[in-house]
């Protein structure tokens, strides 16, 4: 989940650190968590990056709201991250505020009730997957390895193995621009691949509701354990990624392209192309966001050089 926004220019930042500090401590409650120069290669599953000028745990709905209309009162940029699985932060770090929905006691909530499952912008999509399955409640399989937040999974449709979040969203709760929260249905999200409604606004997902459809727990349990197999066979789990580095191209895979252009086991610094599966470019050990980068973009030319097919990246670059 990265939504983005940006406004006042460095010097101000650089000027304004501490008071934007105690102004951000003195919004939040008793559970947010504010701190100064986080690193954010601990919060992205591709472990690069440089720090960010303030990384905050969002807190009850009403604190952060508070949060977010400070910044976007004063110019200060601000951007919304979930598990930071499809994120490439880049090596000088994040200037502003990033807002963490991950860990929040609030934030991370789950609720099953009469086929409808609600999940904070927080949750894992694996974790809201596994309890539906357990209470018998199905459609979620597909997600049950997908190492997202519901909020990101939501803002980007995530998907796996013929299955999308859009295809069972019942409604999505946000933080409006005006910075109070409200409820939309489905039909109003403008859900396709890859893309939504959120990914053209300024409203920040705070948690959604999907219809199941209730099914026995075992014969969920062991769809979910065979796609997971699928997954451990094909990918490269064992290092640091952002999933899978391309959309697909219309007509083609990505990964088949840029094996048939002889790419697997490409490399730039520590950033490879992986040799199970080419879609994915890996953190071999010692990566920085810019050999990743790099690699992408070699893989992009070579792949359009060969077959006149323009790659276009599914991981988000942040930062600076």
């Amino acid at each position: 989940m990265t939504q983005e926004f940006t406004a006042a220019p460095r010097w101000y930042l650089v000027n304004n650190m501490d008071k934007i500090f105690e102004d951000l401590k003195a919004l939040a409650d008793e559970y947010a968590v504010i701190t100064k120069d986080e690193p954010m290669n601990r919060h992205c599953t591709f472990k690069v990056g440089g720090p960010a000028d303030y990384f905050v745990t969002a807190g009850d709905v009403e604190s952060f709201g508070a949060m977010v209309r400070y910044a976007r009162s004063n110019n200060i940029p601000y951007l919304i991250l979930g598990n930071g699985s499809n994120v490439i932060v880049k090596d000088k770090g994040i200037r502003g505020i990033v807002f963490s929905m991950l860990n929040s006691e609030i934030l991370s909530g789950r609720v099953l009730f009469d086929g409808l499952a609600y999940a904070g912008a927080g949750a894992k999509m694996s974790t809201l997957a596994l309890e539906c399955a357990n209470a018998g409640y199905s459609g979620l399989e597909f997600s049950g390895g997908i190492p997202g937040s519901i909020g990101g999974g939501v803002y980007m449709n995530a998907g796996a193995y013929g299955g999308a979040l859009g295809d069972l969203l019942y409604s999505v709760q946000i933080l409006g621009e005006d910075g109070f929260m409200k409820e939309i249905p489905a039909s109003e999200c403008h859900m396709a691949y890859r893309d939504t409604r959120f990914m053209k606004t300024g409203e920040i997902i705070l948690g959604a509701k999907f219809k199941l459809k209730e099914d026995e727990p075992q014969d969920i349990l062991a769809r979910m354990k065979e796609l997971n197999e699928q997954r451990r066979a094909k990918q490269p789990l064992e290092y640091p990624s952002a999933g899978s580095t391309f959309k697909r191209p219309e007509g083609y895979f990505a990964g088949k392209l840029i094996e048939d252009a002889g790419l697997k086991g490409f490399s730039v610094g520590g950033a490879e192309v992986s040799e199970k599966h080419a879609g994915f470019v890996i953190n071999k050990g010692g990566a920085t966001a810019s050999d990743i980068l790099a690699l992408i973009e070699e893989v992009q030319e070579k792949v359009y050089a060969k077959f006149g097919v323009r790659l276009e990246r599914e991981v988000r670059v942040l930062g600076e």
